[in-house]
């Protein structure tokens, strides 16, 4: 069963936080805000970006009640409504046998925050990108349209592919001058099942930290080649200009929500498409490593915060044994919370009976 959309029912998760009445969590966001420092001017022109800061301190200190407040304030937002959702399943059309996927470059403004938006650069108006899911032996084509004013080209990272493929300008070929189209067309060859991405690789540094990202996912040809789950998340880490850090496009409190049955396996992807190494941590329950960069490990392992550095997946399960909504974060605690409350890669599981 694969979950994509961020569903779930708020008086179950007002239950799950222990908050006194179901109007704590409502269908409006909270005024809360969550101050997360903008990313420089220079690195949405291409420059390297430096490394983030933890937002900033306010000039004069807050009291120990202002500062519960704010913290509560976040946590009863959660999840807070955006406009957008990233990362659903991209429809396909059967050409004789091919399975065909367009995906369109455009400039949109994104909200990561309810009321905050960026200039982003994503692939059919979201970010991340919409999930491409296809099986060991497909023969896909991906039409890629760029209507963003700056060339681009599209690079399939761990799938193996033909070189003229890879998606690398001037190496592999031309880039894709706005206003044109490039067709890409490849096997999906067995023993390449598992959790990859795509992402621009033109500009990088500035086209992927703005949203040029999704996850490419293959299945197995034969699905008992893979251990069994009863629910399934991908979750794409990402630092830059949208909202500084980032899961699935958006930053706590507008992050997703992830929700499991006890006695669930729940197989969390988790792919690190930034430029900062993000070690994500699951409070409550271990998560059992089972496959890095797509590859089944030899010997699976338990941890219960996983390093991710640029470019990394990693597949995990989570058996669903203990009840109550567990935060799930990245560890860099500057990238997680603030005295102004939790911001940026924050999500949460939440099991129930």
């Amino acid at each position: 069963m694969v979950v994509l959309a961020n569903r779930f029912n708020r008086r179950w998760l007002t239950r799950a936080l222990g908050l006194a009445g179901a109007g704590a969590i409502g269908a409006s966001v909270s005024p809360v805000t969550i101050n997360v420092q903008a990313q420089p001017a220079a690195a949405a022109e291409g420059a390297h970006a430096p490394a983030l800061a933890a937002p900033p301190t306010q000039a004069v200190a807050l009291t120990a009640d202002e500062m519960d407040a704010m913290h509560e304030a976040g946590v009863k937002a959660f999840p807070a409504a955006t406009e957008g959702l990233g990362g659903q399943p991209l429809d396909f059309v059967l050409d004789g046998g091919v399975k065909v996927f367009n995906l369109v470059c455009q400039v949109v403004q994104w909200e990561y925050l309810p009321g905050k938006r960026v200039e982003a650069f994503a692939y059919n108006g979201v970010v991340p990108g919409p999930e491409i899911r296809v099986t060991e032996g497909d023969r896909v084509r991906i039409i890629v349209t760029n209507e963003m004013p700056q060339s681009t080209s599209v690079h399939w990272h761990g799938l193996v592919v033909p070189n003229a493929m890879d998606g690398v300008p001037f190496l592999t070929q031309p880039p894709i001058k706005p206003g044109t189209s490039f067709t890409y067309e490849f096997d999906i060859r067995d023993g390449n099942a598992g959790t990859h991405m795509y992402h621009s690789h033109h500009n990088s540094a500035a086209q992927v930290s703005k949203g040029l990202l999704g996850a490419f996912i293959v299945e197995p040809r034969l699905p008992g080649d893979r251990p069994m789950f009863n629910k399934e998340y991908t979750i794409v880490l990402n630092d830059g200009p949208i909202g500084g850090y980032s899961l699935n496009g958006k930053s706590f409190p507008a992050t997703p929500v992830f929700t499991a049955r006890k006695g669930d396996v729940v197989l969390f992807r988790m792919m690190n498409e930034g430029m900062m190494i993000h070690p994500m941590h699951l409070h409550g329950m271990p998560m059992t490593i089972i496959a890095e960069d797509g590859y089944l490990l030899a010997r699976e392992y338990r941890c219960d915060t996983i390093n991710i550095a640029p470019g990394q997946r990693f597949e995990a399960l989570v058996h669903a044994t203990e009840l109550g909504a567990w935060a799930f974060h990245c560890h860099i605690l500057s990238h997680a919370e603030s005295e102004h409350g939790m911001f940026g890669m924050v999500s949460a599981l939440i099991v129930e009976e």
